[in-house]
């Protein structure tokens, strides 16, 4: 059996406002968590590699700060643009700001002494992480029994 939340504060209003009007259901929404506000990020183990991918649309390469240290990944981006324009008698003048953090905790198997390979294309941020050589996956081998 399942359970389900029950809200008849507003039981004649059936509609995609109800939560909306609701205070605690206002103020409970996970929409201002801050985990909501970081970009997406996918991390995929490889053989010899790890592949970590954010979804940053909207920066520029050289917005980005990459830092390794104590075993930890810290990704940081910032970026502002003001624009003014001024036509016939209009004046519209807009602005927007955006910046993140996102840090991870790196595995011991990283070896910490190669290059970081970081890459910014169509809104995606990719890094490449090596591995100790001790950590890559050996190929299976067969003993024989004599």
């Amino acid at each position: 059996m399942s359970l389900i939340k029950f809200n008849d504060r507003f039981p004649w209003n059936n509609s995609v406002f109800t939560n909306f009007l609701s205070a605690d259901d206002l103020f409970n929404n996970d929409f201002f968590a801050k985990d909501n506000l970081l970009p997406a990020m996918n991390v995929k183990e490889n053989d010899n590699d790890f592949e970590i991918e954010l979804a940053v649309p909207g920066f520029s390469k050289d917005d980005f700060n990459v830092v390794i240290d104590n075993n930890g990944l810290h990704i940081s981006a910032e970026n502002s643009k003001e624009e003014e324009e001024k036509e016939d008698g209009y004046l519209h003048k807009e602005f927007s700001y955006n910046s993140f953090k996102r840090s991870i905790r790196l595995p011991e198997s990283i070896n910490l002494k190669k290059d970081v390979k970081a890459h910014y294309k169509h809104g995606i941020l990719k890094l490449n992480l090596l591995k100790k050589e001790e950590a890559t996956v050996l190929p299976k081998k067969v003993i024989e029994v004599s």
